[in-house]
């Protein structure tokens, strides 16, 4: 039996529980994890609240507060502890916002189970402004997500951007105190947490194209762990995998992580998938597009020709990280 590792909060686990699920401790990860156990009760009618336990796991991402993460090594940030946890077998699953997860995962480990996608959009945020076109000339608008402030600063080059960290709920305590007149938020977060109704109106995906596997959970498990496999199955979604599996592989193509603007959405079309894909200058003054369509079967090949499309149309000092 592994010692729990620090930042392993195991205090309210049940030394009983046939299935630990490990997540970071923020509101809305605490609900995704929450979604998972309830949807395994539903489909193993045999467990009990008590045979699946939920472990809070301190990230580095969680920790750091005061600089943008793409300065401590972008996505990962936000799954290392976890999937450390999960290789050491003190917990047997990791509950992800999949918009987290890098594109290569540590061996032994994969991701098992998608739930259905929530709403991939962005929802505008503001006390004073109904979209991100009426915003006043000079408004201050608040993220910390290098994607939505290179698309900021490419619809509204006018605007002042700012930083702005934090769970959900201190985004909007600083928006609230005036520290921005406008910020973002992923509908899907606000939806899951019961919030919808502080969204003063979803981003159009033609305004705003979301992250790479912007509102999907994912459940990643260790690669020889049958049983733990076997539970999440009926969860699996297939339609949702598809078009995050052509997502992934744009993010894959591009390398793309934290420090770089991409944007994309694939959708399932009647017999196919679409999908449509960004990147974006980090100051917005360049916008590169590509859009694929074909079987879901393809859904992979697609996306890694997206990405190596808008690679090789965006030359050398197109990303920051060059």
């Amino acid at each position: 039996m592994h010692e729990p590792r620090e930042g392993l909060s195991t205090a309210t686990m049940n030394p009983q529980a046939k299935l630990r699920i490990g997540t970071r401790g923020s509101p809305l990860a605490l609900a995704q994890a929450e979604e998972v156990k309830t949807r395994l009760l539903t489909a193993h009618p045999d467990l009990t609240a008590d045979d699946v336990a939920i472990a809070v796991i301190a990230t580095t991402g969680d920790r750091i507060q005061s600089k943008p993460l793409r300065e401590f090594g972008g996505k990962g940030l936000f799954t290392k502890e976890i999937e450390e946890a999960l290789l050491a077998g003190e917990i047997d699953m990791a509950v992800h916002s999949m918009k987290d997860v890098p594109t290569e995962l540590p061996t032994g480990l994969g991701i098992s189970c998608l739930l259905p996608r929530e709403d991939p959009r962005d929802g505008f945020l503001s006390p004073i402004a109904d979209s991100l076109a009426d915003l006043p000339h000079g408004a201050t608008v608040g993220s910390s997500s290098l994607r939505r402030v290179a698309q900021v600063r490419h619809a509204r080059p006018d605007l002042v951007v700012v930083d702005f960290r934090g769970n959900v709920n201190t985004r909007m305590r600083k928006l609230s105190e005036g520290v921005a007149q406008a910020t973002f938020l992923a509908c899907a977060g606000l939806n899951r947490l019961g919030m919808a109704e502080r969204i003063t109106a979803p981003v159009p995906v033609d305004v705003m194209l979301p992250a790479v596997a912007q509102a999907v959970i994912g459940c990643e498990i260790r690669l020889d762990d049958q049983e733990t496999a076997d539970f999440l199955a009926p969860l699996h979604h297939e339609e949702t995998a598809h078009c995050v599996a052509a997502e992934r592989a744009l993010l894959a193509a591009l390398d793309g992580s934290c420090r770089t603007p991409i944007a994309a959405l694939a959708e399932l079309t009647n017999g196919g998938i679409a999908l449509r894909a960004q990147i974006l200058r980090e100051d917005g003054s360049e916008c590169l597009e590509a859009r694929r369509e074909g079987a879901v079967t393809e859904a992979a090949a697609l996306g890694r020709d997206a990405g190596e499309e808008l690679l090789g149309r965006a030359g050398p000092g197109f990303f920051a990280s060059e």
